[in-house]
């Protein structure tokens, strides 16, 4: 899996300066940004520096903080949901934080356990969004920001130059020193360095140096020193376990940059073959179905005028708007004519319903007292069916295809219609 690591420019520090000066001032987000990849992590691929909009893309992409922008606080790990934890992080360290602190984004430490000792990373948290902004503003969207040292045991010491001023002078070598008890940038110049740094050094410690710091550093050590470009301490700061995008910073639109990465790869020359292919094959479709559906149409057509004249060829008299609007009811109507003519009894017709009633009466019942006829329907009295009598009567008479309702004490006949309604 491909990375990209991302070298945050160091955050500009505010310094004494005239009127004249601040007037203008940049904002301290470099327009250009040190990259490294890695195919997989150890091995250096390639590094450069360019704008946010021409860096290389991977699969995931790592952000790296200059070691001067990050501090670091110890402390228990309160016991809270984490919904609250923040809050009671704040509370902890309200003493502890040199801004307000609502102007700081905290990290805990991984694997940081509630009710133990734990390391808090601090970082400006309107700086920091600005860059994660701007970079995802050039389809840039960072997965992980990790610092460039953490507190750790054993130490480590890492030699470096320093940025070069406005006026193109170099502040000479600072030495990152990582310990237990935290992270310090410390001048070579000066006894503060000596103070703070053990000699001789813990064992264990891992001593490296950037090419250009290497020999101050094996004079200010007398010793051999591990040279360690940008590049390789970027990737060893990608290695770590650290994820500095916690709490109100932690990534939320892994699902949506997929999707946006790829409607961009969709959209590319590359695959301007594929966007062909599928439109022709949506445009066969479409044309498929709309033949279907023509075909469709014209058979239904074809058996209706098929039935219009089957109806008019066996009823002459039938008129032919009749027939369009509906043949079957036309049918039965002239069928129904014919029956009464010859005297017979239709399937709606009071003899009909009563003899239907008759071969299901139950034969422990009396004969019924009254009865009610109407536009095919009969409605018998039948106070005092039990449940039994009632269903019975029901399941005699539905498989000739009559239906029974009982409602009120009274038992209504019709004839039932597809579908079961009457």
């Amino acid at each position: 899996m491909s990375i990209l690591v991302v070298q945050i420019p160091e955050r500009t520090r505010l310094r004494a300066q005239s009127p004249v000066e601040g007037e203008g001032a940049p904002s301290g987000r470099g327009t250009e940004y040190a990259y490294v990849t890695s195919p997989d992590g150890l091995l250096l691929d390639k590094q450069g520096e360019c704008a946010a909009a021409l860096l290389p893309r991977a699969a995931t992409v790592i952000a790296q903080l200059a070691d001067a922008n990050v501090s670091w606080h110890r402390v228990t790990l309160p016991k809270a949901p984490q919904a609250r934890l923040r809050a009671a992080l704040v509370g902890v360290l309200e003493e502890a934080l040199l801004d307000d602190a609502d102007a700081v984004h905290l990290a805990l430490a991984p694997g940081a356990t509630p009710g133990q000792p734990t390391w808090v990373a601090a970082v400006d948290k309107a700086w920091l969004r600005a860059e994660l902004a701007a970079l995802e503003k050039a389809d840039v969207f960072v997965d992980r920001v990790v610092p460039s040292s953490w507190p750790d045991d054993p130490p480590s010491g890492h030699f470096a130059e320093t940025q070069a001023d406005g006026d193109g002078t170099t502040q000479g070598i600072v030495l990152h020193w990582a310990h237990s008890d935290g992270v310090a940038g410390l001048r070579l110049q000066g006894g503060l360095v000596r103070a703070l740094v053990p000699r001789p050094a813990p064992a264990g410690t891992r001593w490296s140096a950037t090419p250009g710091a290497a020999s101050a550093a094996e004079q200010w050590l007398g010793m051999p020193i591990t040279v360690m470009s940008r590049a390789e301490r970027s990737l060893q700061a990608a290695r770590s376990l650290w994820n500095l995008r916690q709490f109100d910073l932690a990534q939320r639109t892994r699902g949506a940059r997929a999707l946006r990465d790829g409607l961009r790869r969709l959209s590319s020359p590359q695959w301007r073959p594929v966007r062909w292919g599928v439109a022709a094959l949506v445009l066969a479709q479409v044309v498929g179905l709309n033949l279907w559906a023509w075909q469709q149409r014209s058979t239904v057509e074809a058996r209706r005028v098929a039935i219009r004249n089957a109806v008019k060829a066996a009823f002459p008299r039938a008129s032919d708007l009749d027939l369009q609007r509906d043949a079957a009811a036309v049918m039965q109507r002239e069928v129904q004519a014919m029956r009464t003519l010859a005297g017979k009894a239709g399937d709606n017709d009071l003899e009909v319903l009563l003899a239907a009633a008759a071969s299901a009466w139950p034969g422990d019942r009396p004969p019924v007292d009254n009865l009610r006829y109407e536009n095919g329907r009969l409605s018998l009295a039948a106070a005092g069916w039990s449940d039994q009598q009632l269903t019975q009567f029901r399941s005699l008479l539905q498989p000739a295809g009559w239906q029974v309702d009982a409602s009120e004490g009274r038992l209504t006949l019709t004839r039932a219609r597809p579908g079961g309604r009457s």
